[in-house]
Formats: structure tokens, C-alpha cells, sequence
């Protein structure tokens, strides 16, 4: 084991000395009784941004799927490997989750990636830029950047790739007919990196919201009382 990560090591210690023995019997239920998450979130791979951090999850909360810019491609059944629309699936059909969370971010390098149309790919198969071309009808809606700084364009086509990823989510079947009987409920969040803001996209006026008000002040707060 000399060549596995020593970070992982350190941290699998603590997590046997803290948080397994005092979730022993959930992980028990769990590897009995298999996993029953009513909550799938799409998030990006971005190691800043962890689903079961942000939201404070317990084990078996949550069913996760993270790849680059938090994508979902529109349902079609030509292709060889789908693995987002695998975990979908998944999730819908089998595990029969209630909500779907498509969970953008802050400073996210494949948004970034995209709107940098200079940038060159970073192999000869260039995956990622195969993979973020599905940002191609956002970017065509939003239109041509203009004056506006570069960085509050890229959350704008952030913001606007989470809208058109719901939009994905309802061309596979089984989502929308579950959407359209009540089953299953599709939402949108932002979170920001810098602040640990978290805005959450309102279902009927497709604005994102601040999830709570006051976060500034209680982190200050906080700080102040060395928390």
C-alpha cells in the first residue's frame, strides 16, 4: 500500500475513529437493505465542489453523478457509452428518486473552458471539448459576448446551461412522464466557491434565489464568535 495516496490513508483512519462508529448502524441498514436516496443531484467533478459537503449529507442520502460542467445530454439512444444517462436512468427507473438537483457552481473550468474559444484541446481525442459542446445551444441563445466583463459571462452561461440542462432532462421519457404525474420534481442551484453562497433556481420564474438571506452576516458572525 506504499504507493496509495498517504491523504487517503490519513483520512480513512479518521473517518474509521470518527464518523464510522457513529453511523455503524445506518451503513448496517444500508448494506442490508440497499440504497433508498430520494434525491439524485447532477454535479460537476470540480473537487471544490462536493454534493454531500455542501448539503451536509449522511451516508446513502444522496445518489450522485459529477462530470465536467454538470451536463446532461439530450436523450438519444445512438451512442456507444452513456454514462450520465446511465446514472439517470438508474436513479429514475430503478431507484425512484423523487427530485433531480442539477447543481452548477462558481469559477467552473469547463464553463470557463467553453467560453474561452481560444482555448486548444488538451489531447488528441479532446473529450472535454466534445463534451461541453453541448453548451453549443446556450452559448447561441445567449448570443456573442460584447462589452461585459469575461467572468460575469461565463456565470451567466453557467446559470443558463443549468436551465438548459432541465431542458435535457425532460427529452428522456421517463422523466417527463413522472414530471407530468407529480412523481418527480426537477430543480436548479448555484453554488459559489468564494462565498459558499448557495442560490436555488425558482421553478416558476426561473430566477435563482438566495437559499438563505443573511449568509454574509452569519458567517461574519461566526468568525467573530471563532466558530
Amino acid at each position: 500500500m506504499s504507493d496509495f495516496p498517504e491523504r487517503l490513508q490519513e483520512g480513512y483512519r479518521a473517518f474509521v475513529e470518527g464518523r464510522l462508529p457513529r453511523e455503524r448502524e445506518r451503513f448496517e441498514d444500508l448494506a442490508a437493505t440497499g440504497q433508498k436516496p430520494e434525491i439524485m443531484v447532477i454535479g460537476c467533478c470540480d473537487s471544490r465542489v462536493s454534493p454531500e459537503v455542501i448539503f451536509d449529507a449522511k451516508p446513502g442520502e444522496l445518489f450522485v453523478v459529477r462530470n465536467v460542467a454538470n451536463l446532461v445530454p439530450p436523450y438519444e439512444t445512438g451512442g456507444l457509452y452513456h454514462g450520465t444517462s446511465a446514472a439517470l436512468e438508474f436513479a429514475v427507473q430503478a431507484l425512484r428518486v423523487k427530485h433531480i438537483v442539477v447543481l452548477g457552481h462558481g469559477r467552473c473550468g469547463g464553463i470557463r473552458a467553453y467560453a474561452d474559444d481560444q482555448s486548444q484541446p488538451l489531447s488528441p481525442g479532446d473529450f472535454i471539448g466534445k463534451w461541453i459542446s453541448l453548451i453549443d445551444p446556450v452559448s447561441n441563445k445567449l448570443g456573442a459576448r460584447t462589452h461585459e466583463p469575461f467572468d460575469d459571462y461565463v456565470e451567466k452561461l453557467a446559470l443558463a446551461s443549468i436551465e438548459n440542462t432541465l431542458a435535457n432532462l425532460m427529452t428522456f421519457p421517463c422523466v417527463n412522464i413522472l414530471a407530468g404525474r407529480g412523481k418527480i420534481q426537477l430543480h436548479g442551484a448555484y453554488f459559489d466557491v468564494f462565498s459558499g453562497a448557495l442560490r436555488i433556481r425558482d421553478a416558476e420564474t426561473g430566477v435563482f434565489k438566495q437559499a438563505i438571506e443573511d449568509l454574509p452576516a452569519r458567517i461574519s458572525l461566526m468568525r467573530a464568535e471563532g466558530v
